[in-house]
């Protein structure tokens, strides 16, 4: 489960923001996740919720996980495509030929304080 391992790198930056901010408190967080990252969920909201108790500022924090969609570029058709529906092969013309271009990175897109 990687998941833990993220999240502790993520609460880990947002902890020294804080400090280095002097906010009295990390209110809410919204994440981006591409659904090709490999993150599930469901581990990811369990472990942030396990590890947030441990924190200076983040015990209260609320997590928003949006999810970004996977898509792919064909370097044959110059189309793109959904990555999770059609997988590395291009639906428009069959090249293999093909690279992802979202969906696979996880960032931190907004965090609220008080």
């Amino acid at each position: 489960m990687h998941e833990l391992g993220i999240v502790v790198h993520v609460i880990k930056q947002v902890e020294e923001l804080a400090k280095e901010n002097k906010v009295k408190e990390v209110v809410e967080l919204t994440l981006e996740v591409g659904e090709v990252s490999g993150v599930v969920k469901q581990y990811f909201v369990d472990a942030f919720e396990w590890a947030k108790k441990r924190t200076e500022y983040m015990k209260n924090c609320h997590l928003n996980f949006i999810i970004i969609q996977g898509k792919s570029y064909c370097k044959d058709c110059k189309q793109t495509f959904e990555t999770v529906k059609y997988g590395k092969t291009c639906p428009h013309c069959g090249s293999g030929n093909t690279y992802l271009i979202t969906g696979r990175d996880v960032t931190m897109r907004d965090i609220k304080v008080v």
